[in-house]
């Protein structure tokens, strides 16, 4: 593995991180960011600005509007665009979107990307991804998916509820995700696409959440007799697991990377007030107190980008990285999380204030070490996956006794 940046990428690096200093931090004391996140007007103003920059939608394929980025390419691109929550929303590289385009990108037949990979790359529409279930559905285990899709004549009928939904509010269209039942089998999951609003999909309410960086917010979502073409079927019936793990993946790599921006971010704010602020004699960065938690974050700024590349960089090199992934997610989720930590408790009382934007990330990043897999649920399949290798170096052993 080369550590060096190609020319080319390194430019890019660059000319993101000179975009999210110039045009997207003066919007982060626009009104427009609510409690839901920033409305869509927002957006589509950051939108014209990446576009204008030529940054818009950086990971899609050429063919599709985007730059074709590699794994290791949207690792150093959605870090430089992390650097403001509200950078990924500009580059439209954030969460569910990002997933959403690479899995159209992948799995959607031709029509499919024209119908709805193509504008959401430039930027006219977002998309929800329904998938989480409240109790006693899916959430972590995937397993215990209630919704029903059951096949009648050339349609889907789906019905179901739906909870934690990012972005439902004002999105274009959903792919939902249901267990799927043809001529009375269950034949497993299927994911579909349908297009919003439409008759059968309801908004039961917003949830009031401790994030606030997603535009659209979060919902339950109430799936009702709709009735869904088996031509709108996202890729092949019954396979909705597996490319949900293809989803989930490189998703899952691609929260740690923007949440490294935000992070370095944080850090940043904090140092630079320790290094003003005077207390006891000299500044806050003077005081070992406050200097050693500064030092702390960048041993975990570090190791946690050098974690991401690694992962990205496997990825890159055609392997699945199931388990890279996860130990990343668990361990960046973490990392991050103590940064801001750190970089709040330096700031004081000024931390706890929305003088700065330490605060808002601070309550955002919380959730990064539940969604896309808590972390227990990443540590337990690691830990399968190690008794499964023991297992098996076991039993040539038993067998030869």
């Amino acid at each position: 593995m080369d550590f060096v940046l190609p020319p080319d990428l390194a430019a890019l690096e660059a000319r993101t991180a000179a975009f999210v200093r110039e045009e997207v931090l003066p919007f982060e004391a626009d009104p427009r960011r609510t409690a839901h996140g920033p409305t869509d007007d927002l957006r589509r103003d950051l939108v014209a600005k990446a576009h204008a920059a030529g940054l818009l939608s950086p990971h899609v394929p050429k063919a599709w509007g985007g730059l074709g980025l590699s794994h290791l390419g949207k690792a150093v691109v959605f870090e430089a665009a992390g650097y403001s929550m509200l950078g990924p929303i500009a580059l439209a590289i954030a969460a569910p979107d990002e997933g959403n385009m690479h899995l159209l990108a992948e799995v959607a037949s031709e029509a499919q990307k024209a119908r709805y990979l193509a504008p959401m790359a430039a930027g006219e529409t977002r998309s929800c991804f329904l998938m989480t279930e409240p109790h006693p559905g899916a959430g972590a285990d995937p397993s215990l998916l209630k919704t029903t899709a059951v096949k009648d004549g050339d349609d889907f009928v789906i019905d179901g509820l739906k909870w934690l939904i990012t972005g439902a509010e004002g999105a274009a269209f959903a792919i939902i995700m249901a267990r799927t039942l043809v001529d009375g089998r269950d034949v497993g999951a299927t994911m579909f696409l349908a297009d919003l609003p439409v008759a059968g999909v309801r908004i039961v309410r917003a949830l009031d959440t401790l994030d606030s960086s997603f535009t659209g917010g979060h919902a339950e979502v109430a799936l009702e007799n709709l009735r869904v073409p088996a031509s709108d079927v996202l890729g092949v019936v019954g396979e909705g697991f597996r490319y949900a793990q293809a989803r989930l993946v490189p998703a899952r790599l691609t929260h740690c990377m923007r949440w490294l921006g935000a992070a370095r971010r944080a850090h940043d704010i904090a140092t630079d007030y320790a290094g003003r602020r005077e207390a006891f004699g000299g500044t806050l960065l003077s005081h070992e107190g406050v200097g050693f938690m500064l030092a702390d974050n960048l041993i975990d700024l570090h190791t946690t980008r050098l974690a991401i590349r690694h992962a990205a960089w496997l990825l890159d090199q055609g392997e699945k990285a199931n388990v890279e992934s996860s130990m990343v997610k668990v361990f960046a989720s973490e990392a991050i999380f103590r940064i801001v930590d750190r970089s709040l408790q330096v700031l004081g009382g000024l931390g706890m204030t929305r003088d700065t934007e330490v605060e808002r990330i601070f309550r955002d990043v919380r959730g990064f070490r539940i969604y896309d897999g808590p972390s227990e649920v990443h540590r337990w399949n690691i830990a399968r996956r190690l008794a499964r290798a023991a297992s098996a170096k076991a039993l040539p052993e038993v067998r030869a006794a």
